[in-house]
């Protein structure tokens, strides 16, 4: 069994059976732009450097998909599949109590990964699954080992954007949730991280009026 379920501009992501268990199967693709030995290389190096941030990740007490598999030959990844909803669907689903409970929850592990020196990239509640008790964060596909407050705060300016552009109706209780919840994960090194959220997020607006 193997069922086509994204197709994304780095790679495609396929709900494959492995060893008679569900699991999620990423596949880079090539490039035909690039040269075929350079595009071989950089596929390579992408797929061993994402194994290795879930790991990382996992290692510092985020919840993870466990992998199953690496192939950096072929760029391929299997992985857990992770069977819940996406917290981008789940939101207007709970009560303002569990919803404050559950940015809570994502907030402490999204200090989890900066403490731990990743910056995921992609930040949002898109990529963050609830499965039962799991809060699970997914695609590493643009994470960085980095401590450097700048790209914290632009992490944590994506998920301001999300929670402003697709869940505005909770917004403030929302981030205030989020941001507890990070305080207690990433202890003194929080507030300059959320300062400088907030600092991206005004040089965002101030280029929008542009």
């Amino acid at each position: 069994m193997e069922k086509l379920v994204a197709k994304g501009a780095e790679a495609d992501l396929y709900i494959v059976d492995w060893n008679g268990l569900r699991a999620m199967k990423k596949v880079r693709i090539p490039k035909k732009y690039r040269h075929p030995e350079l595009d071989y290389q950089m596929r390579k190096s992408q797929t061993n450097h994402e194994a290795d941030i879930i790991h990382r990740a996992k290692f510092n007490g985020v919840p993870t998909p466990l992998l199953y598999h690496v192939d950096n030959e072929n760029a391929i990844i299997v992985m857990e599949y992770i069977d819940g909803i996406k917290i981008r669907d789940l939101v207007d689903q709970l009560t303002d109590i569990e919803r404050v409970k559950l940015f809570k929850r994502i907030g402490f592990y999204a200090g989890k990964l900066h403490k731990a020196g990743i910056v995921h990239g992609d930040l949002t509640t898109s990529n963050i699954i609830k499965s039962g008790d799991r809060i699970v964060f997914i695609d590493f596909g643009l994470s960085e080992v980095n401590s450097e407050v700048e790209k914290r705060g632009v992490d944590l300016n994506l998920m301001n954007r999300m929670l402003t552009s697709t869940h505005y109706r909770y917004q403030e209780k929302l981030l205030e949730a989020f941001k507890d919840g990070y305080r207690v994960s990433m202890g003194e090194e929080a507030m300059e991280a959320l300062e400088r959220m907030e600092e991206v997020a005004k040089r965002g607006r101030y280029i929008e009026k542009e």
